[in-house]
């Protein structure tokens, strides 16, 4: 697990608001949409990134970080640990703040490439259970 050591779980949870989860699945018994629900219910901005879908949970449904038209400050990311290098890269270019990678999501690489580039960065974390252990 890392955490950028400028921030921790709470802080960055009360910080921002706004969090496009790329990987978000439509099918409601997936990890992904479950986060997505529970993040709405918390009170979250959640901006869906699915290059398959147009639309989850009647919100809008981007292909890609790069064609959300609306401030993106946390990127969750549920996908294998792999393909989070071009993530990270389009984290960057949106000027996120957090890149999170979901629990079992490891790329030391797009970590450190993501740290260089200012953002904080959270891995092998599951942010649904952070949020419940750090602010309820």
């Amino acid at each position: 697990m890392r955490i950028s050591p400028h921030l921790n779980i709470t802080d960055i949870m009360k910080k921002y608001n706004s969090i496009a989860i790329v990987g978000l699945s439509p099918k409601t018994n997936r990890p992904s949409n479950q986060v997505a629900r529970y993040l709405l219910e918390a009170g979250y901005t959640v901006i869906p990134v699915n290059p398959g879908q147009h639309e989850i949970m009647g919100l809008k449904c981007y292909p890609n970080l790069l064609a959300i038209p609306d401030k993106v400050e946390i990127v969750d990311i549920f996908r294998r640990s792999e393909d989070i290098p071009p993530i990270v890269d389009q984290a960057i270019q949106i000027k996120a703040k957090v890149v999170w990678m979901q629990l079992g999501i490891v790329n030391e690489d797009a970590a450190t490439t993501a740290q260089n580039a200012g953002l904080t960065v959270i891995m092998d974390r599951c942010i649904k259970v952070d949020h419940a252990n750090h602010l309820l």
